[in-house]
């Protein structure tokens, strides 16, 4: 299963990983190496949850045009 992910440098200097087709999965890395080993941990547990939970696996990403 492929799934996007999306990295974000914060204040302290840490990565922050987050997998926006499955609410509430994020994890954090020293490096961005680091970062992804721990998303795709937390993927895994997250998704083990959501079967467990009878829910569904991820819920659906759509992309919207803003003007600005």
């Amino acid at each position: 299963m492929k799934l996007i992910v999306t990295l974000e440098q914060d204040e302290t200097g840490m990565f922050v990983v987050e997998c926006p087709s499955i609410p509430g999965c994020i994890s954090q890395g020293k490096t961005e190496k680091e970062a992804l080993v721990n998303i795709q941990e937390a993927i895994q547990g997250c998704l083990e949850a959501r079967v467990s939970a009878g829910m569904p696996l991820t819920v659906t990403i759509r992309e919207v045009e803003v003007n600005v």
